[in-house]
């Protein structure tokens, strides 16, 4: 299975650069990882909805850019979804089963994702009601799925 992470911004601080080397490292052996960063816009202060809106469209063109034909797409989104680990990973394996080879998971920019890239989704998936740095979101994520192939594997994981 091949999972694709796309995500918009680049990782600046290195405690978060470490975390995701290591969670990608660790999935090696479950499954070919990709981790694809498409630029973000620049958000001026007091940005109007217009505006907002447009920059959202802007960076859901570039991840749409990043999808491939017959890839499974899952958005996080706080409206979507909330599963726990073992939904997650019963979700993942069900996939797999059903000759799903190719999934992305995608995370927005500060300001979310595009009607476009929502509508694109095949799947959303919301951790939390809260919002998070879209930079620790990609650890959470990268976590989650390597706990997921433990949970699907029947290895021990930490609850």
């Amino acid at each position: 299975m091949k999972i694709t992470l796309i995500t918009v911004g680049k990782i600046k601080e290195k405690f978060f650069t470490d975390a995701i080397a290591e969670y990608s490292k660790r999935l090696s052996r479950y499954c070919k990882l990709e981790i694809v960063q498409v630029a973000d816009e620049k958000t001026p202060d007091r940005a109007s909805e217009a505006e907002e809106r447009q920059i959202r469209e802007k960076e859901g063109e570039r991840i749409l850019a990043q999808i491939r034909e017959g890839t499974y797409v899952i958005a996080l989104a706080i409206e979507g979804q909330m599963l726990d680990s073992e939904q997650l990973a019963a979700r993942i394996e069900q996939l797999g089963v059903s000759g799903q080879s190719q999934i992305a998971m995608i995370i927005g920019g500060s300001l979310g994702l595009s009607e476009a890239v929502l509508k694109r989704a095949d799947y959303k998936l919301s951790f939390s009601k809260m919002t998070f740095p879209h930079q620790l979101m990609r650890v959470i994520l990268l976590e989650q799925i390597y706990r997921s192939f433990r949970i699907i594997a029947g290895e021990p994981y930490h609850k």
